[in-house]
C-alpha cells in the first residue's frame, strides 16, 4: 500500500507507538509523513523510515498574560480556525498524492485532526486517548485552584463558550467523516462509543522487546518506580501519599522517570514528598537502554494516573520482569493481570500503600508476579502481533488486502 500518515505529536507514548508500527510498516509498504512544524520530530524520529516526510509551518497565537487572560480563550479559537485552513490545504496534497489510505494521529491542539473533514481518501484515526466533554480529569493543586467567583464568572464567559463550540463541532464533524476510527484499549473505545455514539475497534500497542527485558547480572535495589511526565494526570502525588501510608522503616525510596517537566507540578510533589517523609528521587530524559535497567533494578513499578487510556509503562516493566502495581482505572486493568503479573487496586491511598507493603514483604511474589510479566508480554504484547492487526485494518479500510 501507498500511505499518508498525519501527525501533531508531542513525545510521549503515542510517538514512541508511532515511531514503532512506521518502523515496521515501511518494510513492506510506502510512507509519506505530513505534520506540522509544533510536533516532536526527533523524539522517536520517523523520518529514516518513510519516502517523503512534509513539515507545514503552523505557530499558535502568543497568550495574554493578567489582567487579560480570558482573551486566551479567544486566542485559541482563533488557532482552530488557522488550524483548520491548514488542515484543508494538507488535506488537497494528500488527495492528489495517489495514497490508498490515510493514517492519522493526535493534534495536540485539536485532538482528532481537522484534516479528515477534506480528505477524500479512505482515513483511519488511531485515538490515543479519549476526547470530547465528556472525557475530563479534574485536580486540585495550589497553583491551580479557582476562587468561586472565578468559577461562576468562567461558567458564563462567552469566550470559553465559543471556544469549546468551536473545538466540539470541529469534532464531531471530523469523527462523522472517519471511515474507521480504532482505539488504544477498551476503555478508550467506550468513552468514543459513549461521547460520538461511533464504534472504534481495539487495535493494541505494543512493547519494544529488544529494548526492554532484564538487565542479566542486574540485582533488584531497594526502591520503587513510577514513569511518565511530570503532571497532575500522572497521578504522583497519589503514589507519594500512597507511600507515606506505610511505616518508615518499611517505606522504599521512590524514582520518577520523567520525559518532561511542569515546574510547578515538580515542587508540589518535592512538597509533598516531604511532608510524607517519602524520599524521591526525579530523573529526566532518559534512554530505552536507562529507562531498561531502572526497571530492572526496582522492586515494583508503581502506576496510578488519573483516566489513564492504557499506558505503555505497565507492558515496559513487566516486559524488564517487574510487577506492576497499578490503580484500578481507565486502560491500566487491561494490561496488569490481578494477581499474576502485580496487583490492580482502587485509587485508595491507605489500599495501594498496603498493596506496595504486602509485595515487599513477599519477595517470592515479586519475582513469580516478574516471570509472568515477562512471559505475559511476550505472548500477548509484541510490536509485531500490534503491527499485523493494524495492518489488517489499514487493508480493510482501503478496499481489500493488497
Amino acid at each position: 500500500m501507498k500511505i499518508a500518515f498525519f501527525h501533531n505529536l508531542p513525545s510521549g507514548g503515542a510517538k514512541r507507538a508511532l515511531y514503532e508500527w512506521t518502523r515496521r510498516l515501511s518494510i513492506s509498504h510506502s510512507i509519506d509523513v505530513y505534520t506540522l512544524s509544533t510536533a516532536d520530530h526527533d523524539f522517536c524520529d520517523i523520518r529514516p523510515f518513510v519516502q517523503n516526510y512534509h513539515v507545514h509551518d503552523f505557530v499558535p497565537l502568543s497568550s495574554f498574560r493578567t489582567p487579560f487572560g480570558r482573551l486566551n480563550q479567544v486566542q485559541r479559537w482563533r488557532d482552530l480556525g488557522e488550524l483548520e485552513k491548514l488542515n484543508q490545504q494538507i488535506a488537497s496534497q494528500i488527495n492528489v498524492g495517489g495514497y490508498d489510505v490515510v493514517f492519522v494521529h493526535t493534534c495536540m491542539y485539536s485532538f482528532i485532526p481537522a484534516l479528515l473533514r477534506y480528505i477524500e481518501i479512505p482515513s483511519v484515526y488511531y485515538l490515543h486517548e479519549p476526547f470530547g466533554a465528556g472525557f475530563y480529569r479534574t485536580f486540585e493543586r495550589p497553583y491551580i485552584s479557582k476562587s468561586k467567583r472565578r468559577e461562576l464568572v468562567d461558567r458564563f464567559d462567552p469566550f470559553i463558550w465559543l471556544y469549546q463550540h468551536r473545538l466540539r463541532l470541529l469534532q464531531e464533524r471530523s469523527v462523522r467523516k472517519t471511515k474507521l476510527l480504532l482505539s488504544n484499549s477498551q476503555f478508550t473505545r467506550e468513552c468514543i462509543r459513549s461521547e460520538f455514539g461511533v464504534d472504534a475497534p481495539f487495535s493494541p500497542y505494543g512493547v519494544n522487546m529488544d529494548g526492554f527485558q532484564p538487565v542479566p547480572g542486574s540485582a533488584r535495589e531497594n526502591f520503587v518506580v513510577s514513569v511518565g511526565e511530570m503532571s497532575p494526570r500522572k497521578g504522583f502525588d497519589f503514589v507519594v501519599e500512597s507511600l507515606g501510608k506505610i511505616p518508615a522503616t518499611q517505606r522504599p525510596p521512590l524514582k520518577l522517570a520523567c520525559n518532561t517537566i511542569n515546574k510547578d507540578e515538580l515542587e508540589y510533589i518535592k512538597n509533598l514528598a516531604e511532608q510524607n517523609g517519602v524520599n524521591i528521587e526525579i530523573l529526566t530524559n532518559l534512554g530505552v537502554a536507562e529507562l531498561r535497567l531502572l526497571y530492572t533494578k526496582a522492586q515494583l513499578c508503581v502506576y496510578a494516573p488519573v483516566r489513564e487510556p492504557f499506558g505503555l509503562v505497565p507492558l515496559e516493566a513487566m516486559a524488564c520482569g517487574t510487577p506492576v502495581i497499578g490503580v484500578h482505572e481507565g486502560g491500566v486493568p487491561e494490561s496488569v493481570v490481578d494477581q499474576y503479573t502485580g496487583l490492580v487496586v482502587e485509587r485508595d491511598s491507605s489500599k495501594f500503600g498496603a498493596a506496595v507493603q504486602y509485595m515487599l514483604e513477599n519477595k517470592s511474589l515479586i519475582d513469580s508476579y516478574g516471570c509472568n510479566g515477562r512471559e505475559h508480554v511476550i505472548q500477548n504484547w509484541s510490536w509485531e502481533k500490534s503491527v499485523s492487526i493494524l495492518t489488517s485494518h489499514l487493508e480493510m479500510c482501503a478496499g481489500g488486502t493488497r
